[in-house]
């Protein structure tokens, strides 16, 4: 029986080693701020900083972030997508060790901030690569990939820190390390990087107008990726488990994360991108809601949390596919740009909002507060959808 093409992705062999590097330098990103984030935060407690002050410090580098991302596309249309790149790593690679060298809390706010901005830089890059590269009809499946690889890096920095500890100079020559093995996928790929067109300045409105299904699911995605696993296992404390337990479940959430995004890539090649993106959404709002009414079978939970936390992952993935779908050339730099800011703008913002109404609504404003984010942005893309269907 000869095999259906049609459903095979493929790529030529310039295209796949590009995308395979460019995901490569996002995972090993992923690994380096993995490892970065309990580290440090271990490492200001161990200080005497209270956990307002690690909070703190954690938003400002995120501020940072978003101050400099808008600048990223012309800064690549001026230097070159491969240049900026490796900037972007010999300035992490020089600037890790800092920390250790410093261990002062008041530089660490400093050293954060300008830490942070090479990083967020790499991420709009590769992804911007990894759109340009992909092939059309392959898009959902090439970033379904992304997706599962990016979890995993994620995934991988705190087991490298299990293995060898928080203290001393081995968890910073680590995250060390791994920001020098970013630069091993880029000059792999030297000369398959895309070049960057100049283009007309668009300013964040004019992309989240233009595409809100897409640039809305990433400030969705980073207020409830934040907001899960900052305050779920707070909520599952207030429900009874054991603190075990409860870490655990954030476990389950990236488990889940890491098997389905592949699977909903592939599906999102295959329709309407916004069509999923609803649905995407109505499943996490009909989750939200459905977890209070399962706490009490611990069995049915883990799976709703596994199959739930999956899902609403796809926000991401598919957003960032719907995007490389909508736009070309500079205006796709932009819009990543946007997409990066936007997800970050949630993570600062998710888990207050969500712990506000935690404490309005002791336990489950966890539930009802994740399910109203959710139900708000399926109403504004079931709108705008709407007003572009042809009379």
């Amino acid at each position: 029986m000869t095999p259906n093409t049609e459903t095979i992705p493929s790529f030529g062999r310039a295209d796949l080693l590009a995308v395979t590097a460019a995901i490569g330098t996002a995972a090993i990103v992923g690994m380096a701020i993995s490892l970065s984030l309990p580290l440090l935060s271990l490492e200001m407690e161990r200080m005497g900083a209270s956990a307002t002050v690690i909070g703190l410090s954690t938003t400002v580098s995120g501020i940072a972030g978003m101050v400099t991302i808008p600048l990223v596309p012309r800064l690549a249309a001026k230097f070159g997508v491969v240049r900026l790149m490796a900037l972007c790593v010999a300035a992490s690679v020089l600037m890790f060790p800092l920390f250790k060298v410093t261990y002062s809390i008041a530089w660490w706010f400093l050293l954060r901030a300008l830490y942070h901005i090479p990083i967020a830089a790499l991420f709009v890059l590769s992804e911007y690569w990894i759109n340009v590269t992909a092939p059309p009809e392959r898009r959902g499946f090439v970033m379904g990939v992304y997706a599962t690889v990016l979890s995993i890096g994620f995934a991988a920095g705190p087991a490298v820190l299990l293995a060898i500890g928080t203290s001393g100079w081995p968890p910073y020559l680590a995250g060390t390390m791994m920001a020098l093995l970013a630069a091993l996928p880029i000059a792999l790929a030297r000369g398959l990087t895309p070049d960057l067109p100049h283009g007309k300045r668009r300013s964040i409105v004019f992309f989240v107008v233009a595409a809100p299904a897409a640039t809305l699911a990433a400030l969705m995605f980073g207020a409830i990726e934040t907001a899960n696993f900052t305050l779920l296992p707070i909520y599952a404390l207030r429900l009874g488990f054991t603190a075990e337990n409860a870490a655990f479940l954030n476990t389950v959430l990236g488990l889940g994360n890491i098997v389905f995004q592949i699977p909903l890539g592939l599906l999102s090649d295959r329709m309407d991108r916004r069509v999923l993106l609803v649905i995407v959404g109505t499943i996490g709002l009909a989750g939200a809601v459905a977890l209070p009414f399962t706490v009490m079978l611990p069995t049915l939970f883990y799976v709703l949390l596994f199959v739930w936390g999956g899902i609403i992952a796809a926000l991401y993935t598919v957003g960032l596919a719907h995007l490389g779908a909508r736009f070309t050339g500079a205006d796709l730099a932009g819009a990543n740009a946007v997409f990066i800011m936007l997800y970050t703008l949630g993570l600062i913002g998710g888990t207050p909002l969500v712990g506000i109404g935690m404490d309005v609504y002791n336990p489950h404003g966890f539930a009802a507060s994740l399910a109203g984010l959710f139900g708000v942005y399926v109403a504004i893309v079931l709108i705008r959808m709407a007003m572009q269907r042809p009379a």
